[in-house]
């Protein structure tokens, strides 16, 4: 294949000058030529195409089994079985639950969220 393509440019190749020049478009057929031998891409203005981009490996399945899988909780197993009627018993949950409940008693919980609408008034106090 190199051989018909050397082939093909000596029989249309002019006598070599020093002073002369090879045209643009002589130029731009042997790129061309060059580009299917060797199988790359054929860009002769020089936009910009994407090409180192998307020839770079993929970093989704690396990512991907960097982190490590999540594991299946309570609460998930309540939400499946939950519909069966089978009881699924959270200990850490219900601490967490009775932790709060003691706290609210003693007035040491989270204050209570507004229930309206921020009014012209308060925004005047907080200037």
């Amino acid at each position: 294949m190199l051989l018909l393509f050397l082939a093909r440019f000596r029989k249309s190749a002019t006598p070599c000058n020093d002073k002369m020049s090879v045209p643009r478009a002589r130029l731009l057929q042997l790129v061309k030529a060059r580009c299917e031998l060797f199988s790359t891409t054929f860009n002769p203005e020089g936009i910009r195409t994407g090409n180192k981009i998307l020839r770079q490996r993929l970093k989704g399945p690396a990512l991907a089994t960097y982190y490590p899988r999540k594991n299946v909780g309570i609460r998930e197993l309540q939400k499946e079985f939950g519909t069966l009627g089978l009881e699924v018993d959270d200990e850490v949950d219900d601490d967490r639950l009775e932790h709060l409940a003691a706290l609210r008693a003693r007035d040491k919980g989270a204050p209570k969220k507004k229930r309206t609408a921020p009014s012209a008034a308060d925004a005047k106090k907080k200037k």
